[in-house]
């Protein structure tokens, strides 16, 4: 039979119910397996047609014996491996697109070693067989979802570290345990909600997951490239473009990653004229950036993501913030001096006192380390560099835009999905092929959230982490974000962290007390990061066709298993390691843990009204909330006056404010390299070598990434565990290392930071 002649119902897919799509489906000629499972309908949306099949086997093996098992065990390894090296002074972390690398070969094994008798436990009816067949691409989907809830250690552990080395303080390990535990599994309660909003809608893409989608179908669709292309011009597999990307990536990375690390962060103005403090700050990588190239992979993707799953339109608003902010308005109010800023760095993210040395929180505390007023008057208060005052300017702004701006062009859709869902689920090809599997029930996330509340009021309370009740304001606050923060990744890839806006309420709720700050934090923060996780997989789930109750039950057990070694390892750490998190042990210095403690005492200690009080230096940043809701309106009123003209619909300013709100911490070094790439993968290689974007495009961006992981983990066990460095050559970039080691100098002198700043 040709397929394609097969026509899809006359009835409008948007307007089609579940049952109907699946009556629809049903009534297709079947006359043959292929022919099942095939359908010419595609996605509306281009790359997630070039990158996701449209068709599905419902019989093929996904929750197995080998599925878990590999699970479990990736799980553990990420958990482990993630949380033992975040309390290193070089902390690292591995990705979840290394173990769908390393799964693949793993799961073959298995189909070779395991024995494929079946099983009928005591005597019944049913049989389970410990190899059922091929390994799935079902199964390698599965494994790999379990192993990226480890990809990010628990909030709550940084709680813990804080608590008993900086504070001196303990709770029981049970009540620890519980702390990890609830503060992981809340977030989980939001998404039964948020399905019909960022899961079931065609529209809502989440382009991070195409890069996985498109690395799965290279491994395990090896056959000649699709159909739809032209063959004489792309004879190369997905599969063996793959491999010889990863191969190219994993040599050349020896290059930037261990030889020649200048090539990082190249910014060849300042090599040219190192001991000039203006050029430097202009132009160095860990300055302004302005010129700075990226040629490594790892540092063009380290803060923004990679750039290939950035629409053109997101990366164009990120470059036009990126400039006005940093290249235009930062040189003028610093070389200005506005808030005293030339007394400090350019672009730096410690704090200092108000002669321009670092900070030093001890001085402002007693015995029992609680807030001394008397010392802090002393001392005098916390002072900022421009640019990481401007980004919480940028934070605050971000805050009220990205509600405003998600009601103004979203609210509309959003109610309309919210009506229509509440009878049925519409949407494209890769929804009418799950109509097959039984949804997880709303009440299943209903009794998640309530059961894991009322758990982590009860550790808060007895644990005396932070008044129970406060719990309400933290969910309050979670579910206020979740949909604005989860629509803005799910369409951008960019991301916003409510980490600011919990450290502020809670320096207002709660004054004075630290641990409460950042356990608010840890509920709160971590909450939006796990819910966002879970509604990332489900989506990924959903275009690889996993069975929405085998995604939810495998990722409660895996956020479980994770919470469980996360918190074994680190107070194994911490009770073993000599001196660790102080700066006497050079080798365990926290950064992550210490980074918490530095919060705790800027807004639980000192508070949000001592920093941008009326009478604080930084008063004025606190209107950036009024102006993050005001942002928006211009740019859609244009587009409802002008409807002909499209491009204002793409005016987004929450993608332009969170792109940069990752500065000081992101190198501005990373964002013209990261834009070029961007630039010539969406929009030349997209409209001039389309074809090829359509077949090799995300995988990549996959391959980059794995090649990064494999040299990365080779170079850091094999030479850095073991304190073997390649010889200091000018290729090593120097203390900063871009070669620009006064970028981060003060104005009025050619000191750099590391020593005019120094303590």
């Amino acid at each position: 039979m040709d397929l394609s002649m097969k026509r899809m119902p006359e009835q409008p897919v948007e307007n089609q119910t579940f049952s109907q799509a699946e009556r629809n489906i049903q009534n297709l000629s079947l006359a043959d397996d292929e022919e099942r499972s095939f359908f010419v309908e595609q996605s509306p949306f281009e790359e997630v047609a070039a990158n996701v099949s449209n068709h599905d086997d419902p019989m093929m093996s996904c929750f197995t014996f080998r599925s878990c098992l590999l699970g479990i065990f990736f799980t553990c390894v990420l958990a482990f491996t993630n949380q033992f090296f975040a309390f290193r002074t070089l902390p690292m972390s591995i990705e979840p697109l290394l173990v769908q690398l390393l799964a693949y070969p793993f799961g073959k094994s298995l189909v070779v070693i395991l024995p494929t008798r079946r099983f009928h436990p005591f005597g019944t009816r049913y049989s389970f067989s410990f190899n059922p067949g091929p390994f799935t691409i079902k199964e390698h989907c599965l494994i790999t979802t379990m192993a990226s809830t480890a990809s990010n250690v628990a909030q709550g552990i940084f709680v813990l570290t804080v608590q008993r080395v900086f504070y001196n303080q303990a709770v029981s390990y049970w009540t620890g345990l519980l702390f990890i535990f609830s503060s992981q599994i809340l977030g989980f309660g939001f998404v039964g909600i948020l399905r019909r909003y960022l899961i079931w809608p065609a529209s809502v893409i989440w382009p991070r997951t195409l890069i996985q989608c498109a690395l799965f179908r290279a491994m395990h669709e090896t056959n000649s490239p699709d159909e739809t292309l032209n063959a004489s011009q792309l004879r190369a597999s997905r599969f063996r473009f793959f491999y010889l990307a990863l191969l190219f990536q994993i040599l050349w990375y020896w290059i930037p990653g261990f030889i020649c690390p200048v090539l990082s962060y190249f910014s060849l103005f300042c090599m040219i004229f190192p001991h000039n403090v203006i050029i430097s700050q202009i132009t160095g990588a860990n300055g302004l950036g302005l010129g700075s190239l990226a040629l490594d992979w790892n540092s063009l993707v380290s803060f923004l993501g990679s750039p290939i799953a950035v629409p053109f339109w997101a990366q164009m608003n990120i470059m036009v913030g990126f400039v006005f902010l940093v290249w235009i308005l930062t040189p003028i109010a610093y070389y200005s001096n506005w808030w005293n800023a030339k007394t400090f760095p350019i672009a730096s993210y410690q704090v200092f006192n108000k002669e321009g040395y670092f900070y030093n929180v001890t001085n402002i505390l007693d015995s029992q380390l609680k807030f001394n007023e008397t010392a802090y008057q002393s001392y005098g208060s916390i002072y900022l560099s421009f640019l990481f005052a401007l980004n919480y300017g940028v934070h605050f702004t971000a805050i009220t835009a990205i509600l405003v701006h998600t009601l103004l062009y979203e609210g509309t859709t959003l109610y309309q999905q919210y009506r229509a869902s509440l009878a049925s689920i519409g949407g494209d090809i890769h929804a009418k092929l799950m109509t097959q599997y039984n949804e997880v029930p709303s009440y299943w996330y209903t009794i998640l959230f309530l059961a894991t509340f009322v758990v982590s009021a009860i550790v808060c309370h007895y644990g005396q982490l932070m008044p129970w009740y406060f719990l309400f304001v933290a969910a309050f606050l979670v579910l206020i974000f979740i949909l604005p923060t989860g629509m803005l990744l799910a369409t951008s890839s960019m991301s916003f962290g409510i980490n600011v806006v919990s450290e502020f309420i809670a320096g207002i709720l709660i004054p004075g007390k630290p641990i409460a700050n950042i356990a608010f934090k840890a509920y709160a923060y971590g909450s939006q990061i796990q819910a966002i996780s879970l509604l990332e997989n489900l989506k990924y789930g959903h275009y690889m066709k996993i069975p929405p109750r085998t995604m939810f039950l495998t990722q409660i057990l895996a956020t479980m298993i994770t919470s469980l070694v996360n918190y074994i390892v680190a107070m194994y750490l911490i009770d073993h390691v000599p001196h660790i998190c102080t700066p006497n042990n050079v080798e365990w210095k926290c950064p992550k843990p210490t980074t918490f403690y530095s919060a705790s005492i800027i807004w639980g200690v000192i508070g949000p009204t001592r920093m941008f009080g009326p009478s604080s230096l930084y008063f004025p940043l606190l209107c950036a909330f009024p102006l993050g809701a005001i942002l928006p309106l211009p740019a859609w009123l244009l587009m409802k006056k002008y409807p002909n003209h499209q491009w204002f619909k793409y005016i987004h300013f929450p993608v332009l404010l969170c792109g940069v709100g990752l500065l000081p911490m992101a190198p501005a070094g990373e964002y013209l390299t990261w834009f070029i790439v961007g630039v010539f993968f969406n929009f030349v290689l997209f409209r001039y070598a389309h074809a090829w974007w359509k077949q090799y495009a995300f995988l990549f961006s996959a391959a980059m990434s794995c090649g990064v992981a494999v040299s990365g983990i080779l170079i850091f066990f094999v030479f850095q565990n073991n304190d073997i460095h390649f010889p200091k050559w000018w290729g090593t970039g120097g203390i900063t290392g871009d070669g620009c080691p006064l970028a981060n100098g003060n104005f009025s002198g050619d000191l750099p930071s590391y020593k005019r700043f120094d303590l």
